[in-house]
């Protein structure tokens, strides 16, 4: 399984990379984590965009599914050789969230170019056997495990700490996991992690790697990568726009 690293900002694109997205990739299908803001032009960068096999949305604040609208436009008219609607995953309103996102007042003209599912506890999305929890956001928001050739990927999504998180996590060889807030700040409840929170949600699953992502431009990623090694003795890698690694090595 191999993680590619599209776009890692938290909240807002940033100088050095867009907002949330991820790229999964496991005998030759090609997985989706988030599109958020200015990801599309990234995602390019690394694959033709018909070569998309499913998209995945851990849910639907703008920094993680608003580029699925730019998606839209280049399925209905770039001519770049799409097979039919692509299947994304995300909350019940997902559809409703793009239409309102482009201006629609319908889903219908979506319907050519994606065909929506619901993120479900457990499913299979084609080499990937896949589970999605709920997690603390003030709205439905997913963390996501996928498994595939042995090897296992959880990415939070955005969360504060949870046990939902832990347990999905547990024994993970990668935890992919958002750190937005700073310790020892006046940080709101069920929102966003810090770097030592996502160091010790790492800590307590037992994961292999921690990689911290999702870390807005008004903070410091080195500091978070600290705080979590306060807590986790493992690996810890700070998440890069174009960093890829194999997952599970």
């Amino acid at each position: 399984m191999k993680l590619t690293i599209v776009g890692c900002s938290g909240s807002i694109p940033g100088p050095d990379s867009p907002a949330s997205c991820y790229l999964v990739e496991h005998d030759g299908f090609r997985l989706v984590l988030d599109l958020g803001h200015g990801s599309l032009g990234a995602l390019q960068r690394h694959l033709a965009l018909a070569d998309i096999d499913a998209v995945v949305l851990s849910h639907l604040h703008a920094d993680h599914c608003i580029d699925l609208t730019a998606l839209h436009v280049a399925h209905q008219y770039g001519n770049l050789g799409f097979d039919g609607p692509l299947t994304v995953y995300g909350p019940a309103a997902t559809a409703e969230r793009v239409a309102s996102g482009y201006g629609m007042s319908s889903t219908r003209p979506l319907q050519a170019s994606f065909a929506f599912r619901e993120v479900a506890a457990a499913a299979a999305i084609g080499p990937f056997r896949t589970q999605a929890e709920r997690v603390a956001h003030p709205i439905e928001a997913y963390g996501i495990r996928l498994e595939a050739g042995g090897a296992s990927l959880v990415y939070s999504g955005d969360t504060g700490p949870c046990q939902a998180l832990d347990e999905l996590a547990s024994g993970v060889d990668v935890l992919l996991a958002e750190a937005s807030f700073v310790h020892g700040r006046d940080n709101p409840r069920d929102l966003h992690m810090t770097g030592r929170e996502a160091g010790q949600a790492a800590a307590d699953a037992g994961a292999g790697r921690l990689v911290i992502t999702h870390v807005p431009p008004w903070h410091d990623a080195a500091t978070a990568a600290s705080e979590a090694a306060e807590v986790f003795s493992g690996p810890i890698d700070v998440a890069t726009a174009g960093m890829s690694l194999d997952v599970g090595r």
